[in-house]
């Protein structure tokens, strides 16, 4: 494990500047770690975002730099190195990297996200009319269930590569006393996954509830260790809101429910989120929005998504996949990313999650849906 906690995480920030930190000493055989890896990636035919953007030059410049973490470029890249197949292929070991290693997270960042440019600013929460969200498929032709995640970290820690594993446990410690004091339809239970049986636990993951453990590319990123400490599920009565702790980010809050009202779902959301951030501090930045994990879930951090069945559209995915391009949605099969359509049901989400406000996140997606199922309609 490269990544090593040299600093004590308690509830403050790292105050030293982002200049300071980059200038670690990184261990020789790290470095002779990441050029070996470099060489071999450079030989791949990986289509990722990383692959497009780590030049020889990039490399060459932030190869040696490491955060008061501990965290080098090696934490941020491995997993894209050793699976090529990646869309995006980093992850930001920890809040710091995103500063210290910009000169490649900064364009990848633009493109994934669509001209969020290095000294663009992501704007203040705004909700909108939620009122003004309606259903996208009023008649239940298309649309299977309908949900809206977004994702948080808490304020003084970092990320899954630097977690040990008892901030792991703090982390669920924190998160299920906020959780029990919730009430109306959004009151539940916490389920942590030590101690889950088997059953149980694939009834949840089946039911599209549950993460599960073995995502390659999050084991490469070193996202699993002390699995299932810390980790579990938080449910009401009803399963249309959800609480994951500790799989990718610290936390993902989910509503969903089936059908294709967008407008129930965003409500539910907006106001289990408002509830939850009365309780816990989450890590945000004056730029970036709320961090995480992974640069694709940064800003707003909020995926909407409809299971939807669109028979017609998808006998050619080209074109399926240009009229998501068009309105900005992404189109990925049944069990979300890296997985594939089952029983002829995608998945198609907002794609741009940073440099919009929450509202016109899910506005966007909405109109995108309700065009996609207009198009399908209209085939013969």
């Amino acid at each position: 494990m490269v990544c090593q906690i040299i600093v004590k995480m308690a509830k403050a920030k790292c105050h030293k500047c982002a200049e300071k930190c980059g200038k670690g000493k990184v261990p020789h055989d790290v470095l002779l770690k990441l050029d070996r890896a470099f060489k071999d990636f450079q030989k791949t035919d990986s289509k990722s975002l990383l692959k497009k953007y780590l030049t020889q030059e990039i490399f060459d410049k932030i190869k040696t730099k490491k955060t008061s973490f501990g965290s080098t470029l090696l934490d941020c890249v491995q997993s894209g190195f050793e699976n090529p197949d990646s869309g995006i292929g980093i992850y930001a070991a920890d809040p710091e990297t995103y500063t210290i290693f910009e000169d490649i997270f900064n364009p990848i960042i633009e493109d994934y996200h669509v001209g969020f440019k290095k000294f663009s600013k992501h704007p203040t929460t705004d909700w909108g009319s939620i009122k003004d969200v309606g259903n996208v498929d009023p008649k239940g032709e298309f649309v299977v269930s309908t949900r809206v995640r977004c994702c948080r970290s808490l304020e003084g820690f970092p990320f899954n590569p630097c977690l040990t594993q008892n901030q792991y446990t703090e982390i669920e410690s924190k998160m299920t006393n906020a959780l029990s004091s919730l009430k109306g339809n959004l009151k539940g239970n916490y389920y942590p996954l030590t101690g889950m049986t088997k059953d149980i636990q694939q009834k949840l993951i089946d039911d599209h509830f549950l993460f599960k453990e073995g995502d390659r590319f999050l084991q490469s990123a070193n996202a699993c260790r002390f699995w299932p400490t810390g980790r579990g599920i938080f449910h009401n009565e009803d399963k249309t809101f959800l609480v994951w702790i500790n799989e990718e980010d610290h936390v993902r809050i989910i509503s969903l429910q089936k059908g294709g009202d967008l407008g129930q779902v965003y409500q539910r959301f907006v106001s289990a989120v408002t509830e939850i951030e009365n309780k816990v501090t989450f890590m945000k930045n004056d730029r970036l929005g709320y961090l995480t994990f992974c640069p694709t879930n940064l800003g707003t951090t909020i995926r909407a998504s409809v299971h939807i069945k669109v028979p017609k559209l998808a006998k050619d995915m080209a074109k399926l996949n240009e009229l998501a391009e068009k309105y900005h949605l992404q189109v990925r099969g049944t069990r979300g990313e890296h997985s594939e359509a089952e029983d002829g049901i995608y998945d198609i989400s907002n794609k741009r999650r940073l440099g919009l406000t929450e509202y016109e996140v899910i506005k966007e997606m909405y109109d995108g849906i309700v065009e996609i199922i207009k198009l399908e309609k209209g085939k013969t």
